[in-house]
């Protein structure tokens, strides 16, 4: 297996440098006209103030503001952060040893860095506080779904654990609050084909060959609200959301189902009421069951006019 080129340029707040390749064809004149037009976000004032500061490197050290373009090339450098704003909810971790850590997310904390969300993530805050620099999700939960999270601490151990998730060799079970029907049969397994079109927010399910199942029962009910179990066999995006939703009992709290709403990211109230409860495999290293359930509850279940305030 091919290595990965290490960067030339060290992590900042837990991330790794941009990389970007020098396409083999090109005529521009130097990687810094290369750099204005494949980089059509960033002000080209900015793009020279990183060279003349030498935030942009190659394997030999700082580029020049006018070094030639080289075909093939790479350069790396730190992406400017977005404005976030912070998410004022702890992690807390459930397990850590040499290999694995395991962790409880809050609601409204991204699991890692994407779009807009970059140093409020948990892999990214984890990676700084913890200072294990090469921490790496073995999976991902929804950034408004709360719960339990594998990271894997131990980078010699990243294929075998990753793998047990692509393999589907982990049970995980899910807690939801969602409205109480009670000509709705239970318990059932809901299977449906869903789609998520790139750039499109909402996944849906579609006509065709099912490629997502859910296995839903009613654990309890009162005043209007179950609280259920589901566990997933399949891991598309969005499924546990959208199969409560087909059944016409959408999980409290849901901005995207049955209607897409446009909620501020700053807006931390009315978490989506999903809870990744449990994690259950065998160890691919040492052979022993492990299981790890969560430390939080859902606050509509045991403070329902707190959550609906």
């Amino acid at each position: 297996m091919r290595r990965r080129q290490q960067p030339p340029l060290p992590k900042r707040h837990g991330l790794d440098p941009a990389r970007l390749r020098l396409p083999e064809d090109g005529d521009w004149a130097t990687i810094r006209d290369h750099l204005v037009e494949r980089l059509p976000r960033v002000d080209p004032a900015r793009i020279d103030e990183l060279l003349r500061d030498g935030g942009i490197v190659d394997l030999d050290g700082p580029i020049r503001p006018d070094a030639p373009y080289v075909p093939g090339g790479a350069v790396w450098f730190h992406r400017d952060l977005p404005v976030e704003t912070p998410v004022p909810f702890d992690l807390t971790i459930v397990h850590r040893d040499d290999d694995l850590l395991v962790v409880d997310k809050p609601h409204f904390l991204a699991t890692i860095p994407r779009g807009q969300h970059i140093l409020q993530t948990a892999l990214v805050r984890l990676r700084r506080d913890l200072e294990l620099p090469d921490l790496i999700p073995a999976h991902r939960l929804d950034r408004v779904t709360a719960g339990l999270v594998l990271f894997i601490i131990n980078p010699a151990r990243r294929g075998a654990y990753q793998t047990m998730f692509h393999k589907r060799t982990v049970f995980k079970e899910y807690e939801a609050i969602a409205p109480y029907d009670p000509a709705l049969n239970l318990p059932r397994v809901v299977r449906s084909r869903i789609m998520k079109e790139k750039h499109v927010l909402a996944a849906q399910e579609v006509e065709g060959e099912p490629n997502a199942e859910t296995s839903i029962e009613l654990v309890e009910h009162r005043d209007g609200l179950g609280r259920y179990r589901l566990r997933p066999l399949t891991g598309r995006t969005h499924q546990l959301r959208l199969h409560m939703n087909g059944l016409g009992v959408p999980i409290l709290g849901d901005d995207f189902y049955p209607v897409l709403t446009d909620k501020p990211v700053d807006d931390f109230t009315r978490p989506l009421q999903l809870l990744a409860a449990s994690l259950e495999f065998t160890d691919p290293i040492s052979n022993v069951p492990r299981r790890f359930e969560t430390t939080r509850k859902l606050q509509a279940w045991t403070d329902p006019v707190g959550w609906a305030g």
